[in-house]
């Protein structure tokens, strides 16, 4: 796999192989997991990682075993271990400009003076803060019905139980939803599954960043004037255009810098929220560039905080409690259904229907813990390292103290995933294995509440091993749950939602 921007000699980007001038990822992302595993001492993983020939289609198998050696630690080598990851991707990367290529933390210290300027627009819309309220499946959910769909959910094991927790008390709190006090950064502002459409109602100081593009910037103009927030964003230095859109936002790859400077310089912490996606090997180079620039925000203004949405399509430790769901799910099949695994994993050579975890582990402690592994081949090994770069430093930043949002939130049948046949189709038949998919306005309700929880409520740190920190407020749907590896289970789940198509 390779990386080819649009201009090569400009922006944040893989370096370049010497031996064949290449932007090679495979070797990035093997030098990122390789480093970490070496700060375990995990040497037979580290020699197994470097031997993998096909990276595609096992980088699973690499991350499994990267995860358990984690979690085997105690928390301070597991903390270690993400920081070592995080330093050899960001000394894997290098920001060109000029006709030189510099490291990324040189890159941050010098930007290109004040080529970013504020530019504001204020909600025109009605002043009261808009109570918050679920929308789910055409209806609007508050109230007892509110607190009814949660407690199903909770009894279905799509939800955990901190989920419920967060949303029962933002419930209790309809007054933490007044974001007038709050300046939130929006990396990625446009995103399908971004809060956007809800801050812009909750009197939120909004700092947007997104693609110079202004079909975006109109859209994002119309949410905020049609509510009561005030929008802060970067217009470049361009003169002459009686537009303001057609000189708003900039390419955070190729501004990386610039961004994190023009950011510093309204004064403020920031409620950073690292929301942006590209497709590809591009979605790494856009967590690092948001990586780079909340590393520069917090410094200067120690009191932000860092927001990340994570997906359940990934590998997590987790409580016992729910890979022992798991392992119940798949030893409590009816013998029918055995008889029928049995044929379908025979005939597949053992790819279809596989078990989704093995046993528990020692965390620790006397603590017990799980891994679950629901990583989709179809979103691949790049999607993968992006969000263990979040995993990592959301870690990290809770070790320092820092305000950390951290929820991992469902599936959901946004564009970017969707336009993939097999996973449209894998979507479409998720219920037959008891798996729940949410439609965008559901998730985008239930993460805008999350983050807004977890701004107003000092959450101590739990005890136990930090990894599973990052499930515990997890909603995945149920897929953590499922007897099934996810992934063994997707092609049949495909077929089965191509011929009948999704439930009432």
């Amino acid at each position: 796999m390779s990386s080819t921007p649009a201009d090569p000699d400009h922006g944040l980007d893989f370096r370049r192989d010497p031996r064949n001038g290449k932007r090679n990822t495979t070797p990035f992302a093997k030098a990122v997991f390789g480093a970490t595993l070496h700060a375990l001492g995990a040497q037979g993983a580290s020699a197994a990682l470097e031997a993998e020939r096909d990276w595609r289609r096992h980088y699973p198998r690499h991350l499994l075993a990267l995860t358990e050696a984690q979690l085997r630690a105690d928390g301070a080598g597991a903390l270690a271990a993400a920081g070592a990851g995080l330093d050899a991707a960001w000394s894997g990367i290098g920001f060109e400009r000029g006709g030189r290529t510099l490291a990324l933390a040189e890159a941050m210290r010098a930007p290109v003076a004040a080529s970013l300027h504020t530019h504001v627009v204020r909600g025109q819309g009605a002043a009261a803060v808009e109570r918050w309220r679920l929308p789910l499946r055409g209806r609007w959910l508050e109230g007892a019905e509110l607190e009814d769909q949660i407690d199903r959910w909770l009894e279905a094991g799509v939800i955990e139980p901190g989920h419920a927790r967060a949303l029962r008390r933002v419930m209790a709190h309809p007054e933490w939803f007044d974001l007038s006090d709050r300046h939130v950064a929006l990396l990625g502002a446009g995103s399908e599954a971004g809060p956007l459409q809800w801050l812009a109602r909750w009197r939120a100081n909004i700092v947007a960043l997104d693609l110079p593009r202004p079909a975006v910037w109109q859209r994002i103009e119309a949410v905020v004037r049609a509510g009561n927030a005030r929008l802060l964003l970067p217009l470049r230095d361009g003169g002459g255009s009686a537009d303001w859109s057609e000189l708003a936002g900039c390419d955070l790859l190729r501004a990386t810098p610039e961004v994190g400077a023009w950011l510093c310089s309204l004064g403020v912490p920031l409620d950073l929220a690292a929301i942006a996606y590209a497709d590809g090997a591009t979605h790494v180079r856009v967590s690092l560039a948001m990586d780079a620039v909340m590393q520069v925000v917090c410094e200067a203004q120690p009191a932000s905080s860092r927001m990340f949405m994570a997906t359940p399509t990934d590998i997590f430790a987790v409580p016992a409690r729910v890979a022992e769901a798991a392992m119940r799910a798949f030893a409590e099949r009816r013998p029918g259904t055995r008889a029928a695994d049995a044929v379908l994993g025979a005939l597949s050579g053992g790819s279809l229907l596989q078990p989704h975890v093995g046993g528990l582990l020692d965390a620790g402690g006397g603590e017990r813990a799980g891994i679950i592994d629901a990583l989709v081949l179809q979103q691949g090994p790049n999607y993968a390292l992006a969000k263990r770069l979040q995993q990592w430093r959301a870690l990290l930043a809770w070790q320092r103290g820092e305000r950390v949002s951290f929820n991992v939130t469902p599936s959901t049948t946004t564009t970017s995933v969707v336009k993939h046949p097999a996973l449209k189709a894998g979507f479409a038949g998720a219920h037959h294995y008891a798996v729940e998919v949410f439609e965008p306005a559901t998730t985008n309700a239930i993460s805008a509440a999350l983050w807004v929880h977890d701004l107003r409520h000092d959450e101590p740190a739990p005890a136990g091993h930090p990894l599973l920190r990052l499930a515990a407020n997890a909603n995945h749907g149920g897929l953590w749950r499922v007897g099934y590896l996810p992934r063994s289970a997707l092609p049949l789940a495909a077929v089965r939602g191509l011929l009948g198509g999704t439930p009432a």
